[in-house]
């Protein structure tokens, strides 16, 4: 079996079916040009796996992880339950309630256990890049001075007028 990747962020997935929501992390944390890898990690298909991870991702360099999962989602709060490190969490859209029992199962933590939750689907995860880049600012000056000029960027491409 390969070994886990790990870098500054790691995105990880319960299924290769999420990615089609999870890529939209990686578009901000392109664009700011913080590092990332990615994996599947299922918490309920490889739970050897999710131990590995959420135990070595602080000592392999992870500084912050982006977790994404569908239905009963368990992924994002298993591992914020085991790794010392900031968990963002994007509830994936389902087939049976659209994502809002993946909403649920994320966002209803028990108290000592954090999770950041973001929104479902694919603006929750370009918000969870976004997230984890502006949480590595606060200590890279060259990335916060990145995130400002990205911003200005943002802002400069909303029009003034309705037409």
């Amino acid at each position: 079996m390969k070994s886990l990747p790990f870098e500054k962020v790691t995105i990880v997935m319960g299924s290769r079916s999420d990615w089609a929501t999870m890529a939209n992390a990686t578009k901000p944390l392109s664009e700011l040009e913080v590092p990332f890898a990615t994996a599947v990690v299922s918490a309920h298909r490889t739970p050897q796996r999710l131990v590995e991870f959420a135990n070595e991702a602080h000592k392999k360099g992870t500084q912050v992880i982006i977790a994404g999962a569908g239905g009963s989602a368990h992924l994002p709060g298993m591992i914020a339950a085991m790794s010392p490190l900031p968990v963002i969490a994007v509830p994936v859209e389902s087939r049976f309630m659209t994502g809002m029992d993946s909403l649920l199962s994320i966002v209803q933590m028990p108290k000592g256990v954090a999770v950041a939750t973001q929104a479902v689907g694919a603006s929750g995860a370009f918000n969870a890049g976004l997230m984890a880049a502006q949480m590595l600012s606060l200590a890279d000056s060259e990335l916060q001075q990145r995130l400002i000029a990205w911003r200005e960027r943002q802002s400069d491409q909303v029009p003034l007028s309705v037409e």
